[in-house]
């Protein structure tokens, strides 16, 4: 059953990356030659740079990406909460694999959500964010403290 899930959240996170350079490519021509390409807390803009830009989230998630696959491939790499043993090594190991998996499916997210913020903020700047960034700040963090109670559980 396990491997069923890691299969579904990896294809779908994989899916969710190529879907966020699909969007980036196909909304580069649309796009004004200055972008902003950093918000204050409010949501509105406070740097601008060149359409290029758009390309850096694309670019840094891909590489988050191979290093969440590196991690996941060897899971003995990773730091813990709590010392391994052989008695508590397949748990760590699994609430790992899985909080990782999940972890970048909700980078992914927050990367979408400000991708598709910054190209309509381009063009509108009424434009307001899909999601706000402090509900996927609280999923994040949320997310930190279901995996603290797991391995303390599983101790």
């Amino acid at each position: 059953m396990e491997n069923i899930l890691f299969t579904v959240f990896d294809i779908l996170n994989f899916v969710l990356l190529v879907f966020l350079w699909w969007f980036t490519v196909k909304q580069y021509k649309s796009l004004p030659q200055v972008i902003p390409i950093h918000f204050d807390f409010d949501g509105k803009a406070d740097n601008f740079g060149n359409k290029k830009y758009a390309f850096l989230m694309p670019a840094v998630l891909t590489g988050l990406y191979f290093l969440f696959a590196y991690v996941v491939r060897s899971p003995e790499s990773s730091n813990y909460p709590v010392e391994i043993t052989e008695a508590n090594k397949n748990a760590q190991f699994l609430i790992m694999e899985i909080f990782v998996r999940w972890l970048f499916l909700l980078i992914t997210l927050i990367f979408l959500n400000g991708q598709d913020y910054m190209f309509r903020y381009s063009k509108d700047e009424k434009a307001k964010p899909r999601f706000a960034v402090s509900s996927t700040l609280f999923s994040v963090i949320g997310s930190l403290i279901v995996l603290f109670i797991f391995v303390g559980v599983f101790k």
